[in-house]
């Protein structure tokens, strides 16, 4: 999330953060009329073969987390499955990230 910037290097990693943060609720607003939706979900670190929870990096990443470990990609798509029914939910964001930016 744009919000977390843990040191410098990530302007413009925060800085496409906000961007999908502006253009999710932008195209919410265009296409709401139409019955679209448009949200955004922010995962945090997540177990894929990109980045490994038993990686080089994996014990500092969980660490920045409230939950003390890496997540799935099981539970980020079941925040993705609710949006995918949820009508009446659009222009929000979704942090699935076990509180790395609590």
């Amino acid at each position: 999330m744009a919000q977390r910037v843990p040191g410098p290097g990530g302007t413009l990693y925060a800085m496409s953060k906000a961007a999908l943060v502006g253009l999710t609720k932008a195209l919410a607003r265009e296409l709401g009329g139409r019955g679209i939706t448009a949200n955004l979900v922010h995962p945090g670190p997540v177990d894929t073969d990109m980045n490994p929870a038993d990686g080089p990096y994996a014990s500092g990443q969980a660490a920045m987390t409230a939950l003390g470990r890496f997540g799935t990609a099981d539970e980020v798509a079941s925040m993705v499955a609710y949006l995918a029914g949820a009508a009446y939910v659009t222009g929000a964001e979704f942090a699935v990230d076990g509180g790395h930016a609590a």
